[in-house]
């Protein structure tokens, strides 16, 4: 039994609740129906408390002493930074009201029902409309209940949040009604239940006995909760159809004040169906003040719904919001402050269930055609945001090699005996020589040669045996529709990060830092920041005569591109070649590497490759046969 946790202690009880989360994750993922029903809050949670405890473990160590304060403050910066989804965001102020109330000292009972009444003021404050029946209200009577225990001992205090949660929890439904109508309860509220029941092991040196909660068999019952050890017997919570109170129900909020609730059950199952959110947008703002982030939370809550904008207690604030203008909910935030790490994913492929989220990926591959205006503008903005300058292909990665066929099957050596690595990396190629480069890398590869689409790309990354998978797209599609296939792709067994490589050579340049010894999130850093920091090129012959940026070009010009975008035109194939290297190679550079496609000869790689010694001395230039059919060459420059 503990009186106070410590720094140390509190990096512990963080690493229980991220174990836990992981053991959770598929049950939480279950019971995810509000706001929007895309089965992914245990996963949001997982990631979020991931991204907590690996800032905090870098803190202790360049830390001289691991304080209480120090530790939790390195939590609560990590999920505001690394926060997915809504539920992630309210995580980040439960770790935040912990950082605010042990400044002074380490973790005692006093100070944890100091540090739950200021979370639960924390994250009301930083919704724009409060919904009863889920982690708010929850959180709301964990912190009452803790406050009640007249002699608050840390054990005491941690057992009636505990123990108040869980009560509070299985009322949810009696107060939310598309919860009571899917047969659950609240999964962002059951998450907060895990890391509850954390404290008290830590605290107690024994876990609180719970059952696992799981839907209800109808629509017109309450969800049920099955006992952990595999017993059949299942009981149902209260709000049963017996038992549910159609009017009021009175709670005390954490403050002692009685709050009324209402029983929301047709508020949320009535909705106009056209007005459901496409997007779920989330960036971190830097360089802003609290009187800026309540102007960006107004201006979010009249874009979309499930608006939350909140602080890590320092200089860091995350905003999340559910719209159907992604774009214009980036370009609020970039009104106040410096936006990065911007996430959006489409619900087109998560909610199957719901009005026009039926259309899955024929809806997305629709709406890129047409242009959509909100998709076309969100992919500008996070380009423009997440813009950069390269990094080479300096060692062979891994091994467990594996190929896709155009179909999205995986073919390669491996046998059934064989034991696969935890995560793998699948990458979109286009070429025979570049497929062999990014497998003697150790990646899986997509061919790409023909055009790859959402329905191709999700079904490759289903059958990548890992539980982590890192996608490498190479260029193969649009923003919109890579994080559309990521949120499909996620599962209760697999985590998948897409990460910006927009050309085969970007992707070279990440898979050379590929490193599975570290983990998930900080090998996708590291791989992303790799992919980010070369600049790209194509050389390629124009077929026909078109309207280019810088003037009309005709069949057999040289064209020369940096990203997507023509910024020379040379009668000359080779002139254009020797051209482009000299705007690449005039920002400066170290090393540049010719990816040779099809229809190329060594002659072509030479002249280049002596253009780029004899004009810029010291530059080394590195040269593969990569076999790709739309570039002559692309070229990457670090």
């Amino acid at each position: 039994m503990r009186e106070s946790l410590d720094g140390p202690d509190l990096l512990v009880w963080a690493r229980g609740c991220r174990t836990d989360l992981e053991l959770r994750r598929a049950e939480i993922d279950a019971l995810n129906v509000f706001p929007i029903a895309d089965a992914d809050t245990g996963t949001n949670l997982l990631a979020t408390m991931r991204a907590a405890v690996a800032t905090a473990e870098r803190a202790v160590l360049d830390a001289e002493d691991a304080t209480s304060h120090r530790v939790a403050q390195a939590l609560a910066r990590g999920a505001t930074t690394g926060a997915r989804g809504n539920s992630g965001i309210i995580l980040s102020q439960v770790l935040r009201g912990i950082a605010e109330a042990v400044v002074a000292g380490p973790l005692t009972g006093v100070r944890l029902q100091e540090a739950l009444r200021r979370s639960a003021v924390l994250v009301r404050t930083g919704l724009s409309a409060p919904v009863e029946g889920t982690i708010l209200t929850v959180l709301d009577r964990a912190a009452a209940a803790a406050a009640e225990v007249a002699e608050p001992s840390l054990e005491e205090v941690a057992r009636a949040a505990a123990e108040g949660a869980a009560r509070a929890l299985s009322r949810t439904p009696t107060q939310l009604g598309v919860l009571r109508a899917a047969g659950v309860v609240d999964a962002g509220a059951r998450g907060l239940l895990v890391l509850l029941d954390c404290l008290v092991t830590e605290v107690c040196g024994e876990a609180p006995a719970r059952v696992r909660y799981t839907r209800g068999e109808r629509a017109d019952q309450g969800p049920h909760r099955r006992p952990d050890d595999g017993n059949e017997q299942a009981v149902t919570l209260p709000g049963g159809s017996g038992d549910i109170d159609h009017g009021h129900e009175g709670e005390a909020d954490s403050d002692g004040r009685e709050r009324r609730i209402l029983d929301t059950r047709d508020d949320h199952d009535h909705r106009d169906r056209d007005a459901d959110p496409h997007f779920e947008v989330m960036y971190v703002i830097s360089g802003t003040d609290e009187t800026a982030a309540g102007g960006l939370r107004d201006r979010l809550a009249v874009l979309g719904d499930s608006v939350v904008v909140v602080g890590d207690g320092d200089s860091t604030w995350s905003a999340h919001v559910h719209c159907r203008d992604a774009g214009a909910a980036i370009e609020a935030g970039l009104a106040v402050g410096t936006v990065t790490s911007i996430r959006i994913e489409s619900f087109a492929v998560t909610a199957p269930h719901r009005g026009h989220h039926e259309h899955g990926t024929d809806w997305l591959a629709t709406q890129h055609a047409r242009g959509s205006d909100s998709a076309r503008d969100a992919s500008a903005l996070c380009e423009a945001v997440a813009s950069g300058t390269g990094n080479r292909l300096s060692r062979p990665v891994g091994r467990d090699v594996v190929s896709a066929t155009g179909d999205g099957r995986a073919v390669g050596d491996h046998t059934a005996g064989d034991v696969l690595a935890d995560r793998g990396v699948l990458a979109v190629v286009a070429g025979a020589a570049a497929t062999r480069l990014f497998e003697d890398a150790g990646a899986v590869v997509l061919r790409g040669d023909r055009q790859v689409d959402t329905s191709t790309l999700l079904t490759a990354i289903r059958r990548m045996p890992h539980r982590e998978v890192l996608v490498l797209p190479n260029g193969a599609l649009p923003a919109q529709e890579l994080v559309a296939v990521g949120v499909a792709a996620r599962d209760g067994s697999r985590d998948v990060l897409l990460l910006p490589s927009a050309s085969m050579v970007q992707g070279l340049a990440a898979l050379a830092v590929h490193d599975r010894g570290r983990i998930a999130v900080d090998d996708a850093f590291a791989m992303s920041e790799a992919a980010a920091t070369m600049r790209w090129g194509a050389l390629r012959a124009a077929r026909v005569r078109a309207l280019t940026m810088v003037g009309m070009c005709s069949p057999g010009d040289g064209l020369g591109l940096v990203g997507q975008d023509v910024v020379v035109i040379d009668p000359d194939v080779v002139g254009a070649g020797r051209i482009l290297l000299d705007r690449m190679l005039g920002l400066g550079g170290e090393l540049v590497t010719l990816l040779m496609g099809a229809d190329t000869g060594p002659e072509l790689a030479q002249v280049l490759a002596e253009h780029v010694t004899a004009g810029f001395p010291g530059v080394e230039v590195v040269v593969y046969s990569g076999g790709q059919q739309a570039d002559l060459v692309q070229i990457g420059v670090e």
